[in-house]
């Protein structure tokens, strides 16, 4: 049986940062803070404009099957010829997860999807940023559980983003490596 995110934040973690950065008060402690999900549709949408709506539906409940929560949908705020875009068009579905929902998410990326996605290696050390956030980005909705191939008609991606309260990307790391994230090794990660 694999360990929960809690347990291992609770029990790895925790420890880690007392003894190695001298962090006393539980309050200071780095966390995750939340999870964004984020997918891009707008090329889905112009490339079948005859149902888009029914796209957007599709997608929106694909989404909703994956986290557990009803995304938010993003409309276009003006228009761009170049990218045939027009002001109100859809281009794309936003879920924030936070509490329960968001370590329900976290243990099922550890443990499922990501040992799933084809050709995974490790998380890259370079796709944290400067202040600790971790975004990753998966291209095929099969690695997730609760979509079978036969739902999945049209493939699409998605970004999710785990925002921590940390300042520093070192301390982000040591987070995650606590947290059982399947990061790659330092020398793996420079080529």
């Amino acid at each position: 049986m694999k360990i929960s995110y809690s347990d291992n934040y609770k029990n790895k973690a925790k420890l880690a940062f007392k003894n190695d950065f001298k962090v006393d008060n539980d309050l200071a402690m780095p966390k995750i803070t939340k999870v964004c999900i984020n997918s891009g549709i707008g090329r889905i949408l112009t490339t079948n404009e005859g149902n888009a709506d029914n796209l957007v539906k599709d997608l929106s409940e694909k989404l909703t099957r994956i986290t557990g929560q009803k995304p938010k949908v993003c409309k276009a705020k003006k228009s761009i010829a170049g990218f045939k875009l027009r002001e109100g068009s859809v281009v794309g579905l936003n879920v924030t997860l936070r509490g329960r929902k968001m370590n329900d998410f976290i243990d099922r990326i550890i443990n499922i999807t990501l040992p799933r996605t084809r050709d995974f290696w490790g998380i890259e050390r370079k796709n944290f940023d400067k202040t600790g956030n971790l975004t990753i980005g998966v291209r095929e909705m099969n690695a997730f559980p609760e979509l079978s191939l036969d739902i999945i008609k049209i493939p699409f991606g998605v970004e999710i983003t785990f925002a921590t309260n940390t300042n520093s990307k070192e301390k982000s790391i040591k987070l995650f490596e606590e947290l059982g994230f399947p990061l790659k090794p330092i020398n793996s990660s420079k080529k």
